[in-house]
């Protein structure tokens, strides 16, 4: 089982999402398909499925390797170096859009 290195990078307390959609894509009128919540400063983006990939971008340009599903419902992990798909025991209640 493949475990994801960049733990100690998610900060529950500073993740705290209130986007209503892909903070790049609003601003620019785009689409998105799913949003993505940065573990490590709460930013909002679209996925991989996602025209512009705007969370992964995000990932690569500020150093932030871990996501959560911002969708109701879900609550599972990506880590973009490693990977990897994960689910936490223990965290907190995943935030999501309206």
């Amino acid at each position: 089982m493949s475990l994801c290195s960049h733990l100690d990078l998610i900060d529950y307390d500073a993740v705290d999402p209130d986007a209503p959609g892909c903070e790049e894509c609003l601003a620019a009128g785009g689409r998105w398909v799913h949003l993505r919540a940065c573990q490590t400063c709460g930013h909002i983006a679209c996925c991989d499925s996602s025209p512009n990939r705007h969370a992964r971008a995000h990932a690569l340009k500020v150093g932030h390797p871990v996501v959560r599903s911002y969708e109701p419902g879900e609550g599972w992990f990506y880590c973009y170096p490693d990977d990897l798909t994960f689910e936490l025991v223990g965290a907190p209640p995943a935030p999501s859009h309206a």
